[in-house]
């Protein structure tokens, strides 16, 4: 018996139903110009993101640093799971310039660190040319992402990020980003700034 189409695209990786069909969401217009989500593709876009990972100013937060393979295994981990989290390049007037990870915060093993909401939606993110960063183009995104993703995701009440804490320009972009300060939290490997947008905020922050 073959399964309608419909019932198959609730269990494919990447893009699925977990994150209501990311890959659909489309562009959106931001101060810098159009920008949009384009899921990852391992052929196409695995040297540009392996080259940012080896930025020395991005190796110490991101840890994947090193061979290829290394940021390959981490790429295909997302793309080959449930679709719980979507990595994804950010397109800026048709040229990648940075790496996002969406992802399902209250299904992530960050859920058990904060008072997680079902459908709490998660963002990591990396701005990938040194001339591109701290010039505010990254709090811009930030804002313009969170802003996509309560839109397309009807659900989620909130958007969730966890920076470094020692990474004191990115907490200053998701603050400028309308996110708020909500706590410090002990991850696996860092002591992190808990970032919420809520949506009953969003045209206040």
């Amino acid at each position: 018996m073959q399964l309608p189409a419909e019932f198959l695209a609730l269990f494919a990786g990447g893009t699925g139903y977990l994150l209501d069909q990311l890959h659909t969401w489309g562009p959106v217009l931001t101060p810098a110009g159009s920008f949009q989500l384009q899921p990852a593709r391992i052929e196409e876009d695995l040297p540009l993101i392996h080259r940012w990972m080896n930025d020395p100013a991005v190796a110490p937060f991101w840890e994947l640093a090193g061979p290829r393979n290394r940021t390959e295994d981490h790429l295909r981990a997302q793309l080959d799971g449930d679709g719980r989290s979507v990595p994804c390049l950010g397109v800026l007037d048709g040229t990648p310039m940075s790496y996002w990870e969406i992802y399902r915060a209250d299904l992530d093993p960050l859920a058990r660190h904060y008072p997680a909401r079902p459908h709490d939606t998660g963002i990591h993110v990396l701005v990938g040319a040194a001339t591109d960063r701290g010039r505010g183009l990254g709090s811009g995104l930030l804002r313009a992402v969170a802003d996509l993703v309560l839109d397309r995701r009807p659900a989620c009440a909130r958007v969730v990020a966890e920076p470094d804490l020692r990474n004191t320009p990115s907490v200053a972009a998701f603050l400028s980003a309308g996110f708020r300060f909500a706590d410090e939290v002990d991850l696996p490997g860092k002591r992190a700034a808990l970032m919420i947008r809520d949506r009953v905020l969003r045209d206040v922050l």
